[in-house]
């Protein structure tokens, strides 16, 4: 299958399984988080559209304990940057119908939550094709450290993703099931 397939196949058994209460594995991400401590405390989430993992949940968490969080704005020519959030802030909607922060105070995240569609075995991901966390990984890295932690279900891991030379492979991923 093309990564226009699978997107299509896994979009659909994601909204079919959306009135299931899946919750992700919140010890094994604060594992990781605890491992790489010394990467800093600012954290990028996002907004859950279309049935995504709903992160919101696991970032006013995360608020509690000290870290930093930041939603993204889409820019032009599908650029995006982070920009600081707190679960009392007001958002607003952008042109894609995604809630984003209202807040100019743009920071980088030194642990990046990124949505997917479709993982494998190997942390390659599938998203929506438009290619804004590759982009943004890819800018990022040039700059600094970061972490990049996909968050799924385990019903959307496939054998592979057919991966290319602008997908970039998450550092790791977690789902529902114990990692």
């Amino acid at each position: 299958m093309n990564k226009s397939e699978i997107r299509k196949k896994i979009l659909k058994i994601r909204e079919q399984k959306s009135s299931k209460s899946l919750n992700i594995n919140f010890e094994y991400l604060l594992k990781i988080l605890k491992k790489k401590k010394d990467i800093g405390k600012v954290i990028g989430g996002y907004y859950p559209y279309n049935y995504e993992v709903d992160v919101i949940e696991i970032l006013i968490n995360l608020e509690k304990q000290n870290y930093q969080i930041s939603l993204p704005k889409i820019k032009k020519n599908s650029q995006m940057d982070f920009f600081c959030w707190s679960s009392q802030d007001p958002l607003q909607i952008n042109k894609f119908g995604i809630p984003e922060p209202t807040s100019g105070k743009m920071v980088v995240p030194n642990i990046l939550l990124v949505p997917l569609v479709a993982f494998d075995k190997n942390n390659n991901r599938i998203g929506y094709g438009g290619g804004f966390y590759d982009r943004y990984i890819k800018k990022i890295k040039k700059i600094k450290r970061i972490i990049t932690i996909g968050l799924a279900y385990s019903f959307q891991r496939i054998n592979q993703i057919p991966a290319d030379k602008y997908d970039v492979k998450l550092d790791f991923i977690v789902t529902n099931k114990k990692n």
